[in-house]
C-alpha cells in the first residue's frame, strides 16, 4: 500500500495510507501539485488531532457513516449514528473543536457532518 507523510504543527512526519489521506481534499489536492513523494505539511492541525482524524478516516473506510437524517430527531448524536461514531465524537469539547478546525481545513465532508 502507497503511504503518505502527513507533517503536523509539531513537525513529526506520520505516515498514512494514500487511500486515508485522500479523503481530505485539501491533502488530494497537495498531492496532485506537489507528488506523493513529498511531505505534506499542515502547519494548522496539531499531532493529537491529526491521529484522531486518521482515526476516523480508517473506521470510515470501513464503515462508512450513514447520511445523518435532517432535521435531527434528537439532541442526543448517538440516537442517529453508529455506536462507533457516537463514541468517536464523545470527546471534551476542546477536543471535538479541535477536530472540527482540523477537519474544515483538511475539507473532510463526513468528519465534518458526525462533528457538527
Amino acid at each position: 500500500m502507497v503511504k503518505v507523510n502527513l507533517v503536523p504543527e509539531e513537525g513529526v512526519p506520520i505516515a498514512v495510507e494514500k487511500d486515508i489521506a485522500m479523503m481530505s481534499k485539501l491533502i488530494e489536492f497537495k498531492i496532485d501539485d506537489l507528488g506523493i513523494d513529498r511531505n505534506i505539511h499542515l502547519p494548522e492541525v496539531k499531532k493529537a488531532t491529526l491521529e484522531k482524524v486518521i482515526e476516523f478516516c480508517e473506521h470510515h473506510l470501513v464503515e462508512p457513516l450513514q447520511e445523518i437524517e435532517k432535521p435531527l430527531r434528537t439532541n442526543n448524536i448517538k440516537d442517529v449514528v453508529s455506536k462507533w461514531y457516537g463514541d468517536f465524537v464523545d470527546v471534551k469539547i476542546e477536543e471535538l473543536y479541535e477536530i472540527i478546525l482540523a477537519a474544515n481545513y483538511l475539507d473532510i465532508k463526513p468528519l465534518l457532518e458526525v462533528t457538527c
